[in-house]
């Protein structure tokens, strides 16, 4: 039996973000999906400048976790440009289902707000 999950803290996003490559009709590309938690690693460490160490303090999980979403975010997103994919950030269908919240975004904004 696999282990559960561990919940993790990422930026609230409005919608899913869709980026494909210019002149070629979004019917005619296959598309690379990106989870929220590899995209939420990518920009942590690559927009933000923060260490794996940092990033995964701020996310909830650990170094070495965050290493293993920036080594698969980024295989993603290179293989996409690559081959000419369309790249879509999922949100996660629970989101839906949770009016816009993203269960594990509840137990982190309690915590931020005793620390």
């Amino acid at each position: 039996m696999a282990r559960p999950k561990k919940a993790r803290c990422c930026r609230r996003y409005q919608a899913d973000r869709l980026y494909k490559p210019q002149g070629i009709p979004l019917r005619g590309t296959d598309v690379a999906v990106v989870s929220l938690d590899e995209f939420e690693a990518l920009r942590l460490c690559d927009m933000e400048n923060l260490d794996q160490q940092s990033a995964g303090r701020q996310m909830g999980v650990s170094r070495g976790t965050v290493q293993r979403l920036l080594y698969s975010g980024r295989r993603r997103i290179v293989r996409a440009i690559l081959r000419r994919e369309a790249i879509a950030i999922n949100l996660q269908e629970s989101e839906a289902s949770n009016a816009g919240v993203h269960p594990h975004q509840r137990r982190c904004r309690t915590r931020r707000r005793g620390e």
